[in-house]
């Protein structure tokens, strides 16, 4: 385990850095609660997700994640909780019961922000209305539903367990159910999928309305079943044509990209995920889960939990699977992946303020993507350029050692 916070100067990029300096003010405070268990494990999926059984232990792994998260609470004593944020697994599969002890525990260990975001994941398929309108009782006031595609033979390629009318279905539950606030994941580069079937999906989720889409590419990753069976994806000229289509059509309907992946009616992004993109703080409670905190000395760690559902809940074993604190070379990528992946980028301040490094720690770095075309030549902001946002590794690897 590396624990170096040592605070004494360094080279960076060629460049003297100066030693970190105390946080004069700690980011914002969020919280991730995962939830490990789906009906069927998808074949690209390389989260930590593991199929349910019958009965799930709902009320053990509660008790868990409270007794995980009383661990914690010394690193964030005096703070509040901006937002919190359910994922999985499929953390709709959990009762309103268990989710509502859980959120009442979580509350009388750690104060809630006045206006907190708290998401929950759902998938079409998982729920009833019932269901959805006692989430929304519970506080929760944002869902993120996965729904990938429309189209079933698209579906059935990903291995999804739901239809194209119910996920049509689940958002117009969402909005009965008292949520104004919901997300729409959806997938393109699908095996065999042409620009007329990805502008279709778009269409449909964008014709129900929701208040942010979250729209990427499907990527083949190690250790999934595509990896080591890889299906027929569309040609890179193809993949090419649906991303500009697909980007023009959601900045047409009012959705303007943000990040990445992420697309969001205005004043509407996921605060959450703002949060992680700016470099802001985060307890991770639950099987696999990762944190991130920083301390007033400067020290910014990042945790990580046992992943194994079985082990987590295992008494005899401990929920912490492993921790770093980050070295003053490691910021400034860390900071960077981070940050560039919004398309306005942050306010140069905000690294400082961050990470206690000044900014001349960036300096050769920086120079280097800016001659280069990837960061805009902007003293007051860290921002790729559209180039640099299309190759953004490439960028990335000016900040590293």
């Amino acid at each position: 385990m590396t624990t170096d916070s040592s605070a004494s100067s360094l080279i960076i990029g060629g460049a003297a850095s100066s030693p970190r300096a105390p946080l004069p003010t700690l980011p914002p405070l969020a919280l991730y609660i995962h939830i490990p268990w789906c009906v069927r494990k998808c074949p690209y999926c390389d989260f930590n997700s593991h199929t349910a059984s019958p009965v799930l232990p709902e009320q053990e792994y509660v008790d868990a994640l409270l007794a995980d998260l009383d661990q914690d609470l010394h690193a964030v004593y005096g703070r509040e909780l901006t937002s919190i944020f359910f994922g999985g697994g499929t953390p709709s599969l959990f009762s309103a019961e268990a989710l509502g002890r859980l959120l009442k525990g979580v509350e009388q260990r750690i104060p809630f922000a006045a206006d907190i975001e708290i998401t929950l994941e759902a998938n079409p398929g998982t729920f009833e209305q019932e269901k959805f309108v006692a989430y929304r009782k519970l506080g929760i006031n944002r869902l993120s539903i996965g729904i990938q595609s429309f189209q079933q033979e698209k579906l059935e390629a990903l291995g999804r367990i739901h239809n194209g009318d119910e996920a049509v279905r689940a958002a117009g539950m969402a909005r009965q159910a008292g949520f104004d606030n919901f997300n729409l994941d959806l997938m393109h580069g699908l095996p065999d999928q042409s620009l007329d079937d990805a502008l279709s999906d778009l269409r449909q989720a964008i014709a129900l309305k929701p208040t942010h889409i979250s729209w990427y590419q499907l990527t083949l990753e190690p250790n999934t079943v595509f990896w080591n069976q890889p299906p027929v994806l569309p040609e890179d000229d193809t993949l090419w044509d649906i991303q500009e289509a697909g980007q023009a059509l959601l900045a047409e309907h009012g959705y303007a990209q943000y990040e990445v992946s992420a697309y969001a009616q205005a004043g509407r992004p996921a605060r959450h995920n703002l949060n992680y993109w700016s470099f802001g703080d985060f307890i991770g409670i639950g099987a696999g889960a990762h944190g991130k905190l920083s301390h007033p000395d400067g020290r910014i760690v990042r945790t990580w939990k046992t992943r194994l559902p079985k082990d987590y809940l295992n008494p005899a074993k401990s929920f912490q699977a492993g921790e770093k604190s980050l070295s003053n070379d490691e910021m400034p990528f860390e900071f960077l992946m981070n940050a560039l992946r919004l398309t306005a980028g942050v306010e140069s301040r905000l690294y400082p303020e961050r990470t206690g490094l000044s900014l001349e720690t960036l300096a050769e770095g920086r120079r280097e993507a800016e001659q280069s075309g990837l960061l805009q030549v902007e003293p007051s902001r860290l921002a790729a350029t559209e180039r640099g946002q299309l190759f953004l590794n490439d960028l990335l690897q000016q900040f590293l050692n």
